[in-house]
């Protein structure tokens, strides 16, 4: 069963019939380097801004939740 998958063949296991398993190839996930978005994405002209820094600490400080019930 594993040489017929290594040559790309799917291999069915089944039991009385009914198709439980199937062993196919394993191709490994293509992995992008870092920075392949690089120039490829727009952002907002105002991401840098004290006002939105200080939003986004809030946001992961909790200073902005209501108190627990």
């Amino acid at each position: 069963m594993i040489a017929a998958a290594e040559q790309g063949e799917e291999v069915l296991i089944a039991r009385n019939g009914v198709p439980l398993a199937k062993i196919i190839r394993y191709t490994a996930a293509k992995v992008n380097e870092p920075g392949a978005w690089k120039g490829q994405t727009a952002y907002s002209s105002g991401w840098d801004f004290s006002e939105t820094n200080i939003q986004t600490e809030r946001l992961f400080s909790g200073a902005d939740d209501a108190p627990a019930a």
